[in-house]
This record gives C-alpha cells, structure tokens and sequence, in this order.
C-alpha cells in the first residue's frame, strides 16, 4: 500500500534536535509551533493512499513498491502530463502554500538519476550510491528537504576566506567509514516534518572551497544535526478562524547546523568536486525538474489568489466597477500566462537520455515572470480590498461577548457574505496576503529561485538566440545596401 499520514507522523517522532525559543524539541508532531503543519503534510499521504486516488497520485516501482508519482521518470509526453497530474493534486491540497512539499526535492534526485551518466562519468562509486540511496528513498516514498545554499555573512569572499573557516558545512577529515562535516547550511524549508535532508551547494563555489563542494544525504536525526527553526507563525496563529492558512500551512525554514556529523560513503554523491556540485544540477535534469515542480506548484497558488481577487470583489460589492473588471481580467491574464507556459514546457518537452524532459527556455521564462508578477499581483489584492482586511474583529474571542458580537453583525455587512462569513473570509485574505505568513510567501516566491538577475540569467542562456538572430541576419541579407 502507499504510504499514509499516519505511518509519516510516526516516523517524525525519531529523537530529532529542534531548537525553537530555547527550547529543544524532539516531537514536532505534538508541539504547538509545528504540529498542524505536520497533520497538513500527513493529509497529502494520507490523500494518495485513499483507494480512489491511487492511480492518479501513485504508481508501481521495479521492486514493487506504490509511491508518489513525483519519483516517476517520464519516458513520453502523456507521462511527464501524468506526472504533473499528480503534483498539481497535491498542490491544491495545500494551496500551493507549502512550496517544499514532498514532490520537490524528490523531483530533484529523480532528476539527478535522469542524468545518472553525468555522476558515472565523475565516480563509478559515487553514481552507485546515488542510485542505491534514491531506490531507497523512494521505495520508502520519504518526505525530503534539502539545504543547497550557504550563510549568507560575506558574499564577497569565497567560503574558504570566510572569517570562520567551518561557517559553511564542509569537511573535517575523513576516514573509510565516510566523511565527517561541520558548519551551517540553508535553508531547510519543510525540514521539520521531513524524514531526511539532501545537502549540496547550488551557487557556484569559488577557487579553494573544494572541501564545501559536497552532496551527501542524512536523516534529519543523525547525532549532532541541530535544527535552528525561524520563528513558527503556526504558534503565533490565535485560532483556525483568525489565522486560517499560517495555523496549519506554515512549512517553516531552518538552519541547519552539523556538529561534526558523520556520513557514511554510501551517502556521498559528490566529495570535493566544485565542478560537479554545478553538473549535477545543470547537466542532469535536475534543475529542471525541480523548478518545473515549483511552476506547478506556483500556478495552483496563482489560481487560489485569483479566487481570492474574485471574491474580494464580490465581498465588497465592486464587481460591477470597469476598473475592478479590468483589474481582474489583469489577474486571471496572469494565472493564464503561468498555466501557458507550464503546459507549453511540457508540450516543448524533448527526450534526454531516455526520459522526457520539461523545456528549459520556457521553464526559465516562466520562473522570470512569476518573480516579477507575485508582488505585483499581492499588491492588486490590497488595492481590491482596500480596508477591508483591517477593519476586522481583533479575534475570535469577540465573538464570546453578546455586545461586541452584535455589534460585529451589524458593521460587517456585504452583498456576497453574511456578517460572519466576511469577517472568516478576510481573515482568510489577510493571511494570504498581509500577515507575517504572506510576507514570508512573499520574499520566498521573489526568492526561491535565486535573485532575479540569476532567473534572468537561466533564460539568457537556454534560449534560442540563434533562431532570433538568425531572423535577423536573413533580413540583412534580403536587404539592398546603399
């Protein structure tokens, strides 16, 4: 059978070092700054293994294993639509709120395994565990977060000449065991509810950081991994009615920080290669896939805001307005354009080795526009609403007072909603697009990716400039001279 919410709580529950507040924490399926989270990531297991859903969310490995299709490696077309059938499911489930849910970083070894002859070419031995870990991994269908950026402190200088010579996790010494590691890396999004962590370095490293270029895998409670949570906004939630997505879709980030952390060879993918660290992403599919997956991700997030947009209008009484009409039609123009060039990387798609991959100029595309168009589109939603979700009860608690809770009934009128419908659904608005949650999805939607100039750079370097130069040419040559 699939695997189920249940059997994932379960494994959570494994002794793992979280530090919040002070605090250390062991379980973070009972706390209070983690839990509903926790039950949010065991719903999506728990929506795959639901008889009905199995066909479209799982799908049968070599060994006989069901998992998720996010392990699936599309060999055609109609599969990778499959595949994407499966995440775009999941996404709802969620909102697209939880943007290092499962179907990520599997996303990205699986991509790692597209390209298994670039990782043989580097070590036979290193390819060996790679595919080993990823059979394993997948057959246990784990929920998998990865760290691939370093602290931030200098980005003038090279990790090596960083004032602190073990602030980045790199090596301390090694030994026919495996290879001991100590130092920080960022950023463990979804961390906290995964079962283990991918670490590598994505931007370049530079002359002498052969000891940080490394790719190994852990579980996220191996002695000396210490867990450095951001603030939970989960635990800062008033209630389910005051704060209806942060009180349970808050997938929290962390630092993570290994205290001299043994990893066994069969874990090493790469070992000081600063070369490779780059070709693992770049000259596999790996890097396409994971962001083709964010894409999905993104454009069911897109479609819930654009709900929103709707109903802010409806709610206010505005619909009927010209400029409310266009400032809609802007919106659904963008969730349109994001839908496009999904289906449009999937339909530009080629084989790779075997596999059919997503188009990576339309993918690259799509990532520069979305990091351009999210706070853009945050912004038409405040506009649309105006002070609708400010002039709101303070919380729940109101209610519990006869005077206040009719006085909330008689203020909080609307065309679309009765009095304390429109009180829950500009909560809802609010915490999609106001509270410290939305700053965070904010700065994450603009960031994720890298800055924009490294988007932008992507789409500079995968697109056919000889076909549009091409064009050009022609046209200089069918043109007469002085």
């Amino acid at each position: 059978m699939p695997k189920n919410g249940t059997s994932h709580l379960r494994s959570l529950n494994d002794g793992r070092d979280i530090r919040l507040n002070g605090e250390r924490i062991s379980d973070p399926t009972v706390h209070p700054a983690f839990r509903n989270a926790c039950r949010t990531a065991a719903m999506l297991y728990d929506f795959q293994a639901r008889p009905e859903h199995q066909a479209l969310m799982t799908f049968e490995t070599e060994t006989g294993a069901r998992v998720n299709r996010c392990w699936q490696l599309p060999t055609s077309y109609a599969e990778l639509v499959e595949r994407r059938r499966a995440l775009e499911a999941w996404a709802e489930l969620h909102l697209g709120f939880f943007g290092r849910s499962p179907d990520h970083v599997a996303s990205t070894l699986s991509g790692f395994i597209m390209g298994i002859d670039v990782f043989e070419a580097y070590d036979p031995a290193r390819a060996a565990a790679l595919r080993d870990y990823v059979r394993y991994a997948r057959d246990a269908d784990h929920y998998l977060s990865y760290v691939i950026v370093n602290p931030q402190a200098d980005r003038s200088q090279t990790q090596n000449a960083q004032k602190n010579q073990f602030l980045t996790a790199g090596l301390v010494d090694e030994d026919s065991s495996g290879i001991r590691v100590r130092g920080a890396k960022m950023l463990a999004t979804a961390g906290i509810m995964a079962n283990e962590v991918f670490v590598s370095s994505l931007p370049p490293l530079g002359k002498g950081d052969e000891n940080y270029a490394l790719s190994f895998e852990v579980p996220m409670n191996i002695p000396g991994l210490r867990i450095l949570s951001r603030k939970s906004y989960e635990a800062a939630a008033v209630s389910q009615f005051d704060n209806p997505l942060s009180s349970r879709l808050d997938e929290n980030d962390a630092l993570l920080y290994f205290d001299d952390v043994r990893v066994p060879w069969d874990r090493v993918f790469v070992y000081r290669d600063i070369e490779m660290c780059q070709r693992q992403f770049h000259a596999t599919p790996a890097h396409v896939f994971q962001n083709y997956q964010a894409q999905v991700r993104l454009m069911v997030k897109l479609r819930f805001l654009a709900g929103l947009a709707r109903r802010i209008a409806d709610t206010n009484g505005t619909l009927g307005y010209p400029q409310v009409r266009e400032m809609l039609g802007q919106i659904a123009a963008n969730v349109g354009q994001v839908e496009g060039l999904v289906w449009g990387m999937e339909a530009r798609g080629c084989m790779t080795g075997g596999y059919f991959v997503p188009d990576r100029a339309l993918l690259y595309a799509a990532q520069v526009q979305a990091q351009e168009m999210y706070p853009q589109l945050i912004a038409k939603l405040r506009e649309l609403a105006g002070g609708g979700m400010i002039m709101l009860p303070s919380s729940i608690a109101d209610y519990g007072d006869a005077d206040t809770a009719g006085i909330i009934r008689r203020t909080q009128l609307s065309p679309y909603y009765e009095a304390d419908d429109r009180v829950k659904f500009f909560k809802l608005a609010w915490d999609a697009v106001g509270s410290e949650f939305a700053s965070r999805h904010l700065q994450y939607e603009m960031m994720y990716a890298g800055t924009s100039y490294v988007s932008r750079t992507h789409a500079f370097r995968t697109f056919d400039w000889n076909n549009a130069c091409g064009m050009v040419d022609a046209a200089m040559r069918n043109t007469d001279g002085p």
